[in-house]
């Protein structure tokens, strides 16, 4: 009989054993800073260096580690279960290297990879502007050819890891009058005159920085144009086919920290002479807490299993699937943690109200959940 593809192997328990116990003992500690002064989590992520996580994501040839993607989602949710803000340094470094691994030259691969590999660079991924966000054929940041070189111009909102990049991949208009025909691709290191006009105060995931970034004429090498021009809007769309599954197993990450932390707190607070615990109406509430994450879990394995196999067609749909249902998930068991801590888990004297926050986002950037449905629609319907 065939194993079944959602179990997992012996090698991918004994990670999730070890970088639960990592991070527990290396992550979590810096969890509460990070989100209070809205500071990059540098000690976290040079544990993250030390253990080589960086590499991951990142294919053998290029100095990575070549993983699959269930276990990549693993090393997200463990991440997340502590840090959400360490957790998306992973995410937004293979996001920003995706479309080179699939799209990019063999010298551009051989240049920046191995770096982020290293984790001795980090990269963004720029495709969203302040008035094209999920209309990403409505942007206006213009690459315009001038001899071996391209020109851009132009700015990119809610960028991830603004200020903290090396490498900004940059999804510009060659043709203006093409729609998204005319959308192209570029590598552009941040020396070439990348800047950040802002920083925004958010609501979570305060240890990883978003901001906008601003492009003034910044001239880029013809060599850094990733893939061919005019193909920038697929390669975003497939790219993001290929990370939001991890978005997914992020958020089940969060939702599996706050159940974790609610059960220990049930045990611990008694009220009316025994444990919460005790107390059906609140056991119901964890029961289902449990039963909706570890099937959003099932599915985000179930999408991230695809990206391996590279299907045609069920990708797209079952990528939006798992991003939508885990994040959507989070959201509600994060806010039932909250109040299974009664006025405790108001306060940021306990993780939840930090959990609840970071589960937030997870249903709106890669992506919002309403552009989520509507992929599972149009796939549906044909």
């Amino acid at each position: 009989m065939q194993e079944s593809p959602f179990a997992l192997s012996d090698t991918q328990r004994q990670f999730r054993d070890t970088l639960r116990q990592f991070c527990e003992d290396r992550v979590a500690p810096h969890a509460a800073e990070a989100d209070r002064t809205a500071q990059y989590p540098w000690e976290s992520f040079a544990a993250c260096r030390e253990i080589e996580l960086p590499a991951l994501g990142m294919p053998e040839a290029y100095g990575g580690a070549g993983a699959d993607m269930v276990t990549q989602a693993i090393a997200v949710e463990e991440l997340a279960r502590v840090c959400a803000s360490t957790s998306i340094t992973l995410l937004i470094n293979k996001l920003g290297m995706l479309p080179l691994m699939n799209w990019g030259s063999e010298e551009l691969k051989r240049k920046y990879i191995p770096r982020v590999a290293a984790g001795e660079a980090q990269s963004s991924y720029c495709l969203s502007e302040a008035d094209a966000g999920s209309d990403v054929a409505a942007m206006r940041c213009r690459a315009v050819k001038d001899g071996d070189s391209y020109v851009l111009t132009g700015s990119k909102y809610w960028i991830t890891n603004a200020g903290i990049s090396d490498t900004y991949t940059i999804f510009a208009k060659t043709d203006p009058a093409a729609g998204h025909r005319g959308v192209s691709c570029f590598l552009v290191e941040t020396d070439w005159g990348v800047k950040v006009a802002k920083h925004e105060d958010k609501l979570g995931l305060r240890g990883s920085p978003t901001g906008e970034i601003i492009l003034d004429e910044v001239r880029v090498p013809a060599a850094n144009l990733v893939g061919e021009e005019g193909r920038g809007f697929h390669i975003a769309m497939h790219t993001l086919d290929r990370s939001r599954p991890t978005i997914g197993a992020q958020a089940v990450g969060i939702a599996q920290g706050a159940i974790d932390y609610a059960a220990g707190y049930m045990k611990q607070r008694r009220a009316f002479g025994a444990p919460i615990a005790e107390f059906q109406g609140l056991r119901f509430m964890l029961a289902d807490m449990a039963i909706r994450t570890e099937a959003a879990r099932a599915l985000v394995y179930r999408a991230c299993a695809l990206v391996d196999e590279d299907p045609s067609g069920e990708l797209s749909m079952f990528g939006a699937m798992a991003k939508c249902f885990a994040s959507d998930t989070a959201m509600s068991v994060t806010t039932d943690a909250v109040q299974l801590l009664g006025g405790y888990g108001y306060t940021k004297d306990f993780p939840v109200e930090r959990f609840m926050r970071d589960a937030k986002i997870t249903q709106i950037y890669e992506g919002t959940n309403q552009i989520q449905r509507v992929v599972v629609a149009k796939q549906l319907l044909g």
